[in-house]
């Protein structure tokens, strides 16, 4: 029986193809289960064939997610995928990994922990639920003063950039909590913490500040806001705290930025979330919460179980997960040390540095980004009479790469921009060879007779376009506009990225 490799030869997939196809008729039974079993061969071969018209994990560039890890670390996850974390019981040494992990990043943000004290944190999938956690708690929080007090608790708020992640709005949706959004304006795409504080009420669980737009890349200044902040709750009586949500930047700016103050250094800084499958730097998906003292997180949400004699408390949404991710963080944060994170993202720092040039040196965009904060490049065309950046990111799809095109929350959702994610895998040559295309596809779109015209941005599209045999000339030009409108929005739509 001849199954393929990872890179299996020609004849061998004619011939394990041909093999499965004796098992599976076409049409492939995709809304019921098959009436009869396949060999393990021939299901093998059948997925495997499918997932080979799936994009390159390494050239999506639309992701902040990890895409590649060690082999010694592949091994350790691949020992324990069968271990469901949630049993605790059977599996201590994994929770105490966990546990390692959650004083070693507290630690990394400065929170303050006695000798003789233990981190209040806990793993989580990904940062959504880091978030979800973390909200909760400043929502349970906030409604226990107000019981206390004799007031109303009925209407409690959030108020944070409309550049955070959907997760933020899941979480305002799911639990019932008001999310009061700052907008965004044209080259100032972060919250800004002046309008941010002034949001604030006496309803407001937290002001949410983030660590590394998905936007952007950039820092908000948690500095600013905290000493903003401080002030208005001096002169109100509030005691309103901050979270921090560094899903992107909490595995950069500690290593990069280290005298930057964004984390428990700042006293009204309260909860940290971060994305380990991001920066961290293992593969999806894994998060982690870390609160600022045991008081910020309120005992009537956590679990307690005690198991080999020891207290062990859980705060978690989900119950079963497994144990493979926590696992490669800690070989992560062990294998690496300080210094090999430091090296890592300095070195993407560099690498978003050479494509930031490459980009310029083409003299069509215009670079949003920062220097300053995640390693990637947002960049917008100087020009879009002929063509816009959603063609380009189709264009580029051809050469394999996957580079998203997105409009700006409100009030910038006239720029449009192309953004590109530097990870650990992404060297120096990618980035080479991505300019290159880049100006390949440019050229190509230039030679190209022009389409469209597209004012204020990017956003309001008109067609030029003479259809064959002059059908659209026959058409009014109101019609033409409601068909484009259309068809942009559709589009627009259909290229939103969210990737947490």
């Amino acid at each position: 029986m001849v199954i393929t490799t990872a890179n299996p030869a020609p004849e061998q997939h004619v011939q394990s193809s041909t093999f499965a196809s004796r098992y599976v008729r076409d049409p492939l039974p995709r809304f019921k289960i098959p009436e009869n079993s396949m060999p393990k061969e021939a299901a093998y071969q059948v997925i495997n064939d499918e997932l080979m018209l799936d994009g390159n994990p390494r050239l999506n560039l639309a992701s902040f997610v990890t895409t590649w890890m060690e082999p010694e670390c592949d091994q350790l996850m691949m020992a324990a995928i069968n271990k469901n974390y949630v049993d605790m019981d059977e599996y201590p040494v994994t929770t105490e990994l966990q546990n390692r992990c959650v004083n070693m990043i507290a630690n990394l943000y400065h929170a303050p922990i006695g000798s003789d004290e233990v981190a209040v944190g806990v793993g989580t999938v990904g940062s959504s639920e880091a978030i979800m956690l973390a909200g909760l708690a400043f929502k349970r929080k906030w409604q226990q003063k107000r019981k206390s007090q004799g007031k109303p608790y009925d209407k409690p708020n959030i108020v944070t950039g409309a550049n955070v992640q959907v997760c933020w709005e899941k979480f305002a949706r799911y639990f019932e909590v008001e999310l009061k959004e700052v907008k965004l304006r044209e080259g100032y795409y972060v919250m800004d913490p002046v309008k941010a504080v002034e949001m604030v009420d006496e309803n407001t669980i937290c002001v949410a500040a983030i660590l590394g737009s998905t936007l952007t890349g950039e820092f908000e200044n948690v500095k600013l806001l905290n000493e903003l902040l401080t002030n208005k709750n001096k002169e109100t009586g509030w005691d309103t705290p901050i979270h921090v949500d560094a899903a992107s930047g909490g595995f950069i700016a500690p290593f990069v930025y280290p005298d930057l103050e964004w984390d428990f250094r700042l006293p009204l800084v309260k909860s940290i979330n971060v994305s380990g499958h991001k920066y961290g730097l293992v593969y999806a998906g894994i998060g982690w919460v870390v609160w600022r003292s045991k008081e910020d997180l309120p005992d009537d949400l956590v679990f307690h179980i005690n198991y080999l004699g020891s207290d062990q408390p859980t705060f978690t949404l989900n119950f079963s997960k497994g144990s493979s991710q926590i696992i490669a963080q800690y070989y992560q944060l062990i294998r690496l040390g300080f210094e090999g994170y430091k090296n890592i993202m300095e070195n993407c720092i560099e690498n978003a540095r050479i494509l930031k040039e490459g980009i310029d040196s083409t003299g069509r965009f215009e670079v949003v980004s920062k220097d300053f904060g995640v390693p990637l490049v947002a960049f917008a065309l100087k020009d879009s009479s002929k063509y816009t950046v959603f063609q380009i990111s189709d264009s580029l799809r051809k050469f394999g790469w996957i580079v998203p095109a997105y409009t700006m929350p409100a009030d910038a959702q006239h720029v449009a921009v192309l953004r590109v994610v530097i990870r650990e895998d992404f060297g120096r040559s990618l980035a080479e060879r991505l300019i290159s295309h880049i100006k390949e596809v440019v050229k190509e779109l230039d030679s190209l007779p022009s389409r469209i015209v597209v004012k204020d941005s990017h956003v309001a599209a008109v067609t030029i376009a003479v259809e064959e045999g002059g059908e659209a000339a026959k058409r009014t030009e109101r019609m033409i506009q409601e068909k484009v409108t259309k068809q942009w929005r559709h589009f627009v739509e259909t290229k939103r990225v969210g990737v947490c």
